[in-house]
């Protein structure tokens, strides 16, 4: 194991920063995480090559994992495959991996089968939720406030929850849309509601290797002083791909207003990201609405007969009900 340790003595005092604050940790690292960040960021340009050629990629890819059958075989999209061959700049082989990783990784952690009755604890603050708009290009949106943390912050249940609105997010995705964005609200975040690293590096790893493509923009809006020299460690953790959606947007900053609008309609931009709109989370509703879509889930995938849950007078109840919506692309 390498270690890797950051320390910060001082922060210059001032309106936009904690004065004199000195913070100090470690973070244990394989050599292989950085020697894998090291590697790609100097190998992150894609292969030029054409719409014939990356068809014949898929072509290729699809015939190297052999045949597949049940949810494995719906997973696979040309799509799918075609977003493991970009993650891994076209190269065959190495996505071949990636997506084998990823079929083992789903047959044993079962995404599509979690429900929200099932993580509903987890959301009742609103730390994380889906938007009920979507940004200017249609891809769904997912608002995160961790100043909002109300679990154990190394709790398996955060890396589970967040896997569901993930999954759910892609099932509302827009037509011909494949990627999310994420809003990330730090006001009220302080070092005692943050995450632990263990969670972050988890939740990091599944992102950019189960969901590779998923993600088109992270925008950290506000991000307190202090974070910086965490992040100095998280990025290691990421693909250089990954790390390059990762915004960091102030609202002192002349281009912050622009650059939120150049992505998201400001009449339903929240106020909190510098927009229009009132961001009040209505748990008891929007558990009704995942109750809703895990109906539509559970019947893309093959099991319409498994218990949604809805509410009722704010309390979870068993229910069957019926599909409503038409079922968005599959969560691949």
């Amino acid at each position: 194991m390498k270690k890797t340790t950051l320390e910060t003595k001082t922060l210059a005092p001032g309106p936009d920063s904690l004065p004199y604050l000195s913070l100090s940790f470690s973070l244990s690292l394989p050599p292989s995480s950085v020697n894998m960040f090291l590697r790609r960021k100097h190998s992150q340009n894609p292969q030029e090559i054409d719409s014939e050629q990356r068809d014949a990629k898929v072509n290729e890819l699809r015939d190297a994992i052999g045949p597949l059958s049940g949810r494995s075989l719906k997973f696979c999209t040309d799509a799918c495959l075609r977003r493991y061959l970009v993650a891994r700049n076209w190269n065959v082989d190495k996505a071949k991996k990636m997506l084998e990783e990823t079929l083992k990784w789903r047959a044993t952690y079962k995404p599509e089968e979690i429900r929200w009755h099932e993580v509903a604890h987890e959301g009742e603050t609103g730390k994380v939720s889906r938007a009920n708009f979507h940004d200017l290009n249609g891809r769904t949106v997912l608002i995160m406030r961790p100043g909002k943390q109300n679990t154990a912050p190394s709790g398996e249940g955060n890396v589970r929850h967040l896997v569901y609105l993930l999954e759910n997010s892609i099932l509302n995705l827009a037509e011909g849309q494949e990627q999310t964005t994420w809003l990330i609200d730090f006001n009220g975040w302080t070092m005692t509601t943050n995450i632990s690293m263990k969670t972050i590096r988890e939740i990091v790893y599944v992102l950019q290797n189960h969901y590779p493509e998923r993600l088109a923009v992270s925008i950290l809006f506000n991000p307190p002083k202090f974070l910086q020299p965490i992040w100095k460690v998280v990025k290691y953790l990421m693909d250089p791909k990954t790390f390059e959606k990762v915004k960091f947007v102030y609202t002192k900053s002349k281009d912050s207003g622009e650059y939120m609008r150049s992505i998201i309609d400001i009449e339903n931009l929240p106020t909190e990201f510098g927009g229009k709109a009132t961001l009040n989370y209505d748990h008891e509703e929007f558990s009704r609405l995942m109750a809703e879509d895990d109906v539509k889930t559970a019947k893309f995938w093959g099991f319409d007969d498994k218990p949604s849950h809805q509410v009722a007078d704010g309390h979870l109840e068993a229910a069957v009900a019926p599909v409503t919506a038409h079922l968005a692309p599959p969560a691949s």
